[in-house]
């Protein structure tokens, strides 16, 4: 069998003047195709709507963002591509790099990021934020409106204090682009600079370092908060049994100044709005406590010249207020709440995220309805004031004019720096006042910070101490007596008292923590 190659027409010599036309041509395709390579790796070109600037640092470096002294651009280990962002927290800073972005006002965006390591945080400066701690590679999401004169937003990612480094690769914001091109940000990490005498440690949300300078403070309400003493002990009523001695309001300890009733709920037919009714199971539990019978123990309390507070949120709270109509239904629904049953105020409890501009929003209007008497408190987690960037901490900042009282909750917290740069763990007076300090070195003045502990060691699942210890950290962040290791560098003594969780378990428990710190809170300062 024989075979033979097809015959192929031979092709005419190119001419000199078309090969250059033609090689001209591929040079003008090939440098396009290099110059929208170079686009996209600098981010400035990202698939889909994406705004961020070099979202994956395939630049190899830090442009397009503001980072913290230390951080850098590494190979591994990466998401996708071939770099990924490294940020290396120190006992100063948490390693943040920022970078701001021309938005479009009343629009909706969307910001995630993957991450890996401890402490990671993604968010907003002002607005939404997440955070997780993994040990491979997580994606982190947030989503937010911008509000009605917004052209620009601040997008940040940080680590957290002496927590080691967390790894970012993939940011990734979607959403209309905006028409005002944002300042330039600086493409590296800035030069060092002595870090401040209030330097915090680790928090979901911004941090002290390279963040937003806080918001300017306003002049104080001199009569925020009705009549309350200089020094007071707040204490939250369950309305809800769980094993805590059932009471009724009209029983509680008469050492309690303020007391917040746990919880209002979430009115599902109206985002932001919050509802509230006696507790069937705490009603059949006292034999009987109806509407009428609970509303004559407000007033019964208010005789004695005690304030009662609604509490929204706590651990299970689902109540959310992220936009202007759900700010104005909250705000509403709480003035309704408290001219039904006559609470003097709000308590605001929300551990599962907040948004701190539509919050001071709601707030603010609530304090229009309302008057200056009214009480606004909040309950924050240890973790969520660790920093003035925090959500909880910018609210509490942002409202500091009409704030009463900070209640930060010194349990359930596990290990935490302290405002001098230390560790301490729970269940000590150090962590007590070493966390505290962080808050009166941070913008909030000494009587808008209470300290909050469980009232027995049932109370919380870690973080007891005795009452007795409470003293010990109320005199030593007031006068500068009976301190442990730490020592604030100066005294606060307008610090303004202590809270519990719970009265029912301090009830359960023989009111150890009110006949112990109440009749102490008379001798402070």
């Amino acid at each position: 069998m024989s075979s033979s190659l097809p015959k192929v027409r031979s092709l005419p010599p190119l001419r000199p003047r078309f090969l250059l036309i033609l090689l001209s041509a591929l040079l003008i395709v090939s440098g396009l195709a290099a110059a929208l390579f170079l686009h996209w790796t600098s981010g400035a070109f990202a698939a889909g709507s994406n705004l961020v600037t070099n979202p994956g640092f395939e630049s190899g470096n830090l442009s397009g963002w503001s980072c913290d002294p230390g951080d850098t651009v590494v190979t591994a280990p990466v998401h996708s591509g071939n770099y990924a962002l490294q940020m290396n927290p120190t006992a100063s800073t948490t390693g943040q790099c920022t970078q701001t972005i021309s938005v479009q006002p009343n629009s909706s965006y969307t910001l995630s990021a993957y991450v890996d390591g401890p402490y990671a945080y993604l968010g907003v400066n002002g607005g939404a934020s997440n955070w997780t701690s993994s040990s491979s590679y997580t994606q982190l999401s947030v989503s937010f409106t911008t509000g009605a004169s917004t052209t620009s937003v601040t997008i940040y990612v940080h680590g957290w204090y002496l927590q080691g480094s967390v790894y970012v690769d993939d940011v990734s914001l979607t959403g209309p682009a905006g028409s005002v091109t944002p300042s330039p940000t600086a493409a590296s990490s800035p030069t060092p600079t002595p870090a401040p005498t209030n330097t915090v440690t680790p928090t979901p949300t911004p941090t002290p370092t390279s963040t937003a300078t806080p918001t300017p403070t306003p002049t104080p309400c001199t009569n925020c908060g009705g009549s309350l003493p200089h020094h007071i002990l707040t204490g939250y009523w369950q309305d809800f049994t769980n094993g805590a001695t059932p009471l009724r309001l009209s029983d509680i300890n008469s050492y309690y100044n303020l007391i917040a009733v746990a919880f209002a709920n979430a009115d599902p037919s109206r985002p932001g709005a919050v509802t509230f009714s006696i507790d069937s199971g705490l009603s059949s539990a006292l034999g009987g406590y109806t509407t009428s019978q609970f509303i004559s123990d407000i007033a019964t309390l208010h005789s004695q010249g005690k304030k009662v507070i609604i509490s929204v949120g706590g651990q299970n709270g689902t109540i959310t207020v992220n936009d202007a109509t759900s700010a104005t239904n909250f705000a509403n629904s709480v003035y309704q709440l408290m001219t039904t049953y006559g609470f003097d105020g709000v308590d605001i409890d929300l551990e599962n995220g907040i948004n701190p501009t539509y919050l001071a929003s709601a707030l603010r209007q609530l304090s229009a309805l309302a008057g200056p008497s009214l009480i606004i408190t909040l309950a924050p987690q240890t973790i969520d004031m660790q920093s003035t960037a925090g959500a909880y901490f910018q609210l509490a900042l942002n409202i500091k004019d009409i704030l009463t009282l900070v209640n930060t909750q010194y349990y359930n917290s596990g290990t935490m720096n302290g405002c001098d740069g230390n560790v301490y763990a729970q269940g000590s007076e150090d962590f007590i006042t070493a966390l505290a300090c962080i808050q009166l070195q941070g913008g909030l003045r000494p009587d808008q910070v209470g300290l909050g502990l469980p009232a027995s060691p049932s109370a919380a699942s870690g973080g007891y101490v005795a009452p007795s210890v409470v003293n010990a950290a109320l005199d030593c962040l007031s006068s500068g007596t009976n301190c442990a290791s730490f020592k604030p560098s100066t005294t606060y003594p307008g610090l303004r008292g202590a809270m519990t969780w719970s009265i029912n378990w301090d009830a359960s428990n023989g009111y150890a923590f009110a006949n112990t710190v109440g009749p102490h809170l008379s001798s402070l300062p």
